[in-house]
């Protein structure tokens, strides 16, 4: 059973691990700038490194509360900010920005279990 809370780690961590590589593509840049994210070519690189030291953090079990936290620091402003489903008047973009904050807030909900009871086992450390 050891080995299920490490697969569940790593499949937490792989959607930060993911999504942190894009905060760098001028891609995330410009749609970051024109949703009004001050000093976006600064801040979104910053928060891509914010999200993949927090995955990392988790996946390894190192100081994984802690990486929560900057996981909860990430998701918390991204969620409000470039998902404002209830600013949308489009049909299909209000459904998939709404299913994007509530996945946010799911993501949110794991991060403050992981930062209570810790990584488990498997992990560098037990904090």
């Amino acid at each position: 059973m050891k080995f299920v809370l490490l697969l569940g780690r790593a499949f937490f961590s792989y959607i930060f691990i993911l999504k942190a590589l894009h905060h760098f593509s001028g891609e995330v840049l410009n749609h970051a700038a024109r949703v009004g994210i001050p000093m976006a070519a600064v801040l979104i690189p910053l928060l891509g490194v914010v999200g993949l030291l927090g995955a990392l953090s988790i996946l390894l079990g190192y100081k994984a509360r802690i990486g929560a936290w900057f996981l909860i620091g990430f998701l918390i402003p991204a969620t409000f900010i470039m998902h404002p489903f209830w600013e949308i008047r489009e049909g299909h973009i209000v459904l998939l920005q709404t299913y994007c904050f509530i996945k946010n807030l799911s993501l949110i909900g794991a991060c403050l279990m992981i930062s209570y009871f810790g990584s488990g086992p498997l992990s560098l450390s037990k904090k």
